[in-house]
C-alpha cells in the first residue's frame, strides 16, 4: 500500500460515525442525554465529531482518534481495526472513495497490524464448527474474570429486579456456567464458541447505580457469542448484548402465537455489528435468522446492511427502544 493510499484509507475511515463507534465498543447512550455515552473509559460527550471524556479530561475528533482513547495502540492500528470492523460504513456514507482502496491494499495494510488467527466457531449445539477469523488487533490472551460465589446473590437481585428477567430462565444458565458473578459484582455472561462450547470472551454488565458494560479482557466476537434458548429450535434471533438476548428469548416464550414460535434462540452480537463472520454459517445451516437490533439509527442502520447482504434474513424491531424495555414495560 503506497502512503497516498494509506493516507486516504485514514480519511475515510476517521469520518466513520462516532455513534457507531461507540456502540460496536458496547459502549452505553444515555437515554436522557444523547450526547452522552457510558464506556469502560468513563463517560464521553459527543458532539458531532468531536467527543471529550470528563473523566480523564482528554478529548478528540474524528473516529480514529476515538478508538485510540478507547483501546489504546497508535494511529495504524485504529484504522486497521475500523477498516476491518466498520469498513461498511465507509461504503455506505462515500461508495465512490471507498472502491479506490482494493482488497489487496486492505489485506497488505491489515497485515502491517500483526496476522489474525482463525478460530473454530459453530452453530449453536448440534451444529458443525466452521473456521473464523478473530479479532484484527494481535490476539491477547483471554482473562476471564474470577467468579464470586459471595457476589451471585446481589447479580440475581439485579437481573431480575432491575431488569425483568426470569429467575427460571437464570437458574440453568447459572448452573451452565454461562452466567456468574465477578469480584467487582459484575454481571458475566460468557460468551462461546464449537461444540463443547469453548470461551472465547464474555460481556460484562454492572450491577451497582453507575449504568457500565464491556467485554473481558483478551474477548474475540468474532469468534462466538452469548446465546440462551432451545438447542433443537430453527429460529435465531440476533440482539445487541446478553440482557436483551434473554429479554427477547422471555418475552417469546410468554407471548401466544406472534412471528416467532414461542421456544427460539436468541444471540447477543455484543453491539451493533451488521455481518459477523458466524452468521453466513447458520444461514447455510438452515437456520431462519432475524435482526433484533434495538429501535434506533444504528439499529435500524445495521438491519438494512445485514439484509442487504443476507436477503433471507428478516427485521424484528422490538416493541420499545430494545427488548429490555419491552419485558420491563410489560412487567410493569
Amino acid at each position: 500500500m503506497t502512503r497516498d493510499d494509506f493516507r486516504r484509507q485514514a480519511d475515510m475511515v476517521r469520518a466513520i460515525p462516532l455513534e457507531v463507534v461507540l456502540t460496536s465498543w458496547g459502549a452505553v447512550r444515555d437515554r436522557r442525554d444523547k450526547s452522552q455515552w457510558r464506556t469502560p473509559r468513563g463517560p464521553l460527550s459527543v458532539t458531532g465529531t468531536k467527543f471529550f471524556n470528563w473523566h480523564t479530561h482528554h478529548g478528540g475528533g474524528g473516529a480514529i482518534d476515538l478508538v485510540i482513547h478507547l483501546g489504546g495502540g497508535d494511529a495504524r492500528q485504529a484504522i486497521v481495526w475500523l477498516w476491518r470492523h466498520l469498513g461498511h460504513h465507509v461504503a455506505q456514507v462515500n461508495p465512490i472513495a471507498a472502491t479506490k482502496v482494493d482488497a489487496d491494499s486492505a489485506s497488505r495494510l491489515n497485515a502491517t497490524s500483526g496476522s489474525a488467527s482463525s478460530s473454530s466457531r459453530s452453530a449453536p449445539p448440534g451444529r458443525e464448527n466452521v473456521g473464523d477469523p478473530t479479532r484484527p488487533a494481535p490476539c491477547r490472551q483471554l482473562l476471564l474474570p474470577t467468579a464470586s460465589l459471595a457476589n451471585l446473590p446481589k447479580v440475581r437481585r439485579y437481573l431480575i429486579q432491575h431488569r425483568g428477567l426470569s429467575a427460571t430462565i437464570l437458574a440453568p444458565l447459572i448452573d451452565q456456567g454461562k452466567l456468574y458473578a465477578d469480584a467487582r459484582a459484575n454481571a458475566v455472561f460468557l460468551m462461546v464458541a464449537g461444540k463443547p462450547n469453548r470461551p472465547i470472551g464474555a460481556e460484562l454488565r454492572g450491577t451497582g447505580d453507575r449504568v457500565w458494560r464491556g467485554l473481558a479482557s483478551g474477548s474475540r466476537k468474532n469468534a462466538g457469542y452469548f446465546w440462551v434458548g432451545k438447542p433443537g429450535s430453527k429460529q435465531i434471533v440476533l440482539c445487541e448484548s446478553a440482557i436483551d438476548a434473554i429479554s427477547c428469548f422471555q418475552l417469546h416464550r410468554q407471548l401466544d402465537g406472534g412471528q416467532l414460535p414461542r421456544e427460539c434462540i436468541c444471540i447477543s452480537t455484543a453491539g451493533v455489528r451488521p455481518d459477523s463472520p458466524w452468521l453466513r454459517p447458520l444461514l447455510d445451516a438452515g437456520y431462519e435468522i432475524y435482526c433484533g437490533f434495538d429501535a434506533d439509527e444504528p439499529g435500524d442502520a445495521a438491519g438494512r446492511q445485514m439484509i442487504t447482504r443476507h436477503p433471507s434474513i428478516q427485521r424484528l424491531t422490538p416493541p420499545e427502544h430494545d427488548w429490555n424495555d419491552a419485558l420491563i414495560n410489560r412487567c410493569q
